[in-house]
């Protein structure tokens, strides 16, 4: 029963590992993804859609800014290069528990507690400046949707240390 524990567990730490990774890769394009975004979405089937949330109207705002910045001042892109880089070094943290889950519980613990802070910072500080509210809602939901496959783990990291703990093998 405890390889298929352990089985569950890597898998849905790769999920999870998969996400950071590819949130951080996507980060480096920013300019040219926004770009392409602002072209194609009009000719889409979103259309509809973007119309009528104002999605249009944010896309062209975001693309017109980050050219802007970036032609101005393409140093601040730098920025987003961390950004992307932090997601990738997070992602390396969880090797750690991929190899053994019961010694490194406590980067799951970290990764659900980062998850956790994802709500009020999108909340917060996305009010301050000055992201439509549907954004913020959609940034939390990384936050939730990352702290599925972590939970999981918690609770087959719980299962598996029960069933090896001295006490849960005696009689009742």
């Amino acid at each position: 029963m405890q390889p298929d524990r352990l089985r569950r567990i890597r898998f849905w730490l790769l999920v999870f590992m998969a996400g950071l990774m590819l949130s951080g890769v996507t980060a480096f394009p920013l300019r040219s993804e926004v770009s392409w975004l602002d072209w194609v979405l009009p000719e889409g089937w979103l259309r509809p859609a973007a119309e009528h949330t104002g999605l249009f109207a944010w896309i062209d705002q975001v693309n017109q800014a980050i050219s802007l910045t970036d032609a101005r001042f393409p140093f601040l892109a730098y920025g987003t290069d961390w950004l992307a880089f932090a997601h990738l070094v997070i992602a390396v943290a969880f090797i750690g528990p991929l190899v053994d889950p019961l010694r490194n519980k406590w980067v799951i613990l970290f990764g659900l507690i980062a998850c956790a802070g994802v709500v009020p910072l999108a909340l917060i500080a996305g009010q301050v400046r000055d992201i439509p509210l549907p954004w913020r809602l959609i940034d939390c939901s990384f936050g939730l949707l990352g702290s599925i496959p972590l939970a999981i783990c918690l609770r087959q990291i719980g299962l598996m240390e029960r069933s090896l703990s001295p006490i849960s093998s005696r009689p009742r």
